[in-house]
């Protein structure tokens, strides 16, 4: 079984999907970093250099090649599921979750965390809350898509591996 995580940046798909494989005893599998180790390029980096139509069909290989993975959970990157068809191929693919966050989670956790987001770097605070209000109302709807969904603030688990079992 693969499980795919979905959900925007800052969601917390990348601690979720690490202590799910481990509680699974499943592979983890975050394709940003499959990206970063694949084309020798930080994401960062490869927007500052290339534009995002480029990068969206990188990703999207890399998200055809985890069909070759069993036993895996995949921590998708915030806007992969947005393009290329990409939902509909998770959720033929694997079992899908949405780590469904709030605007002002996503804030507060931009705000502590030390990894750099290409998208927002350069954007003032109030650039940055209407970008993120904007682009979360577009991608809801494709999130909303996925078989199981959490709340991102309060996800445990165990509850997790309970739907899981349940289905």
């Amino acid at each position: 079984m693969r499980i795919y995580l979905v959900g925007y940046m800052y969601s917390g798909k990348t601690t979720v999907g690490k202590r799910l494989a481990r509680q699974l005893g499943y592979c983890f599998m975050d394709t940003d970093k499959v990206f970063e180790e694949r084309y020798k390029i930080s994401i960062s980096d490869f927007f500052s250099r290339y534009d995002e139509t480029a990068f969206r069909t990188l990703e999207h290989e890399i998200l055809l090649s985890t069909a070759e993975h069993d036993n895996c959970v995949i921590s998708t990157g915030g806007g992969t599921p947005c393009f290329h068809n990409n939902m509909d191929f998770i959720l033929e693919n694997g079992l899908s979750i949405y780590l469904e966050a709030t605007e002002s989670t996503i804030l507060s956790r931009k705000a502590k965390s030390k990894k750099a987001r290409p998208i927002l770097e350069s954007m003032s605070d109030d650039e940055l809350r209407f970008f993120v209000k904007e682009q979360l109302d577009e991608r809801r709807q494709v999130y909303k898509r996925a078989r199981l969904r959490f709340d991102a603030e309060n996800v445990s688990i165990g509850d997790i591996c309970e739907a899981i079992q349940s289905l």
